[in-house]
């Protein structure tokens, strides 16, 4: 079960790299990085827990820094296509 779970967290985490959109990389990358730190338990690794806990902080850190830094756009704007100018 072991195993498994580390080859999981492996197609997990490269498979994250054929995500064109930043925001989905890093949340599969939290996935990713969510599964080899349980795998890092499971086999008592500490660099492997300690790095995944790394990549998982710095994915979280740059997912809630791009969303905060985006400007919020009223609900009802109209999209530019139906714009009267």
């Amino acid at each position: 079960m072991t195993q498994i779970l580390g080859w999981v967290a492996t197609a997990v985490f490269v498979g994250s790299y054929f995500f064109t959109r930043p925001a989905a990389l890093r949340a599969t990358q939290m996935v990713g990085a969510t599964l080899w730190i349980v795998y890092g338990l499971l086999i008592e690794a500490t660099p492997v827990i300690a790095a995944n806990a790394l990549v998982f902080a710095a994915a979280a850190w740059t997912c809630f820094a791009a969303r905060k830094s985006q400007p919020q756009q009223p609900a009802a704007a109209a999209s530019p296509a139906q714009s009267t100018l």
